[in-house]
């Protein structure tokens, strides 16, 4: 069984309301959630000896949350990862968003759905935010109503993402919590072991300005097969890569499927991702630089945590051929992650 209890987080400025922190505790794991963005703010996991320590990156006070920063923990939408040069096509109607990552619109848009305040809800095992998504939202057509649901059972973490829209409407959502297992503010994650499972298919997004290709590539014999173990910084080395922010194409099946498997050997920490989804965006902080203070201090530089964005292909709205990722009234869009912790 898991406990819940709830506090308040901070308030937002201007009497924008007051962001609520909500803790999930088991046996094995405690995971902090605020209202703001339906943030995971600290997720805690013993390691062997039993020790816990807090494995993901991120900021104690709201302040942290409401500077620039890369999404930690954040829940995204209305759709995650790029869509090209901003613009795509419903029904004929042609739709535009705002480029917030040249040339492209990245995560929803300016103010994203990590940038809102999101209705909470206590569960017996977790929590669930709820928000509408009023029409033209960032430029997204259509009411959208959204509903996230964390909950904890054991040493798992689940999350399940509801929607559903009044027209027909691209939706995409995702929790954007970058971890390191060595426990936030290690140095780096060279140390972690990684495994994605796929269908021997990696879909490559870098061409031109991380514009989306639409081509999907074999992993077979390249630096992007990670269907056996690799070590991370060894194979980032061996392959001369600045990191990954790749996503891989999953089992094409709306049932629950293995995704991924990180070991980091030295705590025995190990996170195991399974998922609806049809991919998963595996990065690895390419773009963190340290200037960023975290919690207790911590600086966050380059490769000091890695995101397991479980999601829809990129760019889906403008590739026919990519899994399906328009939502129409009547319909459900119904996902769910399953995040399990444990220690090898």
């Amino acid at each position: 069984m898991a406990s819940v209890t709830r506090a308040v987080f901070g308030e937002l400025p201007s009497g924008g309301g007051t962001v609520e922190k909500f803790q999930l505790q088991s046996d094995l794991l405690r995971v902090d959630i605020i209202s703001w963005g339906c943030t995971i703010t600290a997720l805690e996991v013993k390691d062997r000896q039993g020790r816990a320590s807090d494995v993901v990156l991120g900021f104690a006070e709201l302040e942290g949350y409401l500077q620039k920063q890369p999404y930690f923990g954040a829940v995204i939408g209305r759709v995650a990862n790029r869509i090209a040069k901003g613009t795509f096509k419903v029904d004929g109607k042609e739709y535009h968003l705002a480029i917030n990552k040249e040339p492209n619109s990245l995560h929803g848009g300016v103010r994203g759905f990590d940038k809102v305040l999101w209705t909470p809800r206590v569960l017996s095992n977790g929590v669930q935010f709820s928000r509408v998504s009023p029409d033209g939202e960032e430029g997204y057509p259509g009411e959208l109503k959204v509903w996230v649901t964390y909950t904890l059972d054991g040493g798992e973490l689940v999350v399940n993402y509801r929607a559903q829209a009044s027209q027909a409407t691209p939706v995409n959502l995702t929790n954007h919590s970058y971890f390191n297992l060595a426990g936030q503010g290690s140095p780096n994650i060279y140390g972690h072991e990684v495994t994605i499972e796929d269908e021997t298919w990696a879909f490559i997004i870098f061409v031109f300005c991380l514009l989306p290709s639409g081509e999907v590539a074999p992993v077979q014999g390249t630096a992007f097969d990670l269907r056996k173990p690799v070590e991370l910084g060894k194979h980032l080395q061996d392959f001369q890569l600045n990191g990954f922010d790749h996503n891989f194409c999953l089992k094409g099946s709306k049932e629950k499927h293995f995704c991924a498997r990180v070991h980091h050997a030295a705590s025995g920490r190990v996170l195991e991702v399974y998922t609806t989804q049809p991919g998963v965006q595996f990065y690895t902080g390419n773009f963190l630089d340290g200037t960023l203070k975290g919690k207790n201090g911590a600086v966050y530089p380059k490769h000091s945590g890695f995101c397991l964005e479980t999601q829809n292909w990129p760019d889906a709205v403008n590739q026919p051929h990519f899994p399906p990722v328009l939502l129409r009234p009547g319909e459900e869009y119904d996902h769910t992650t399953w995040f399990k912790f444990s220690v090898a």
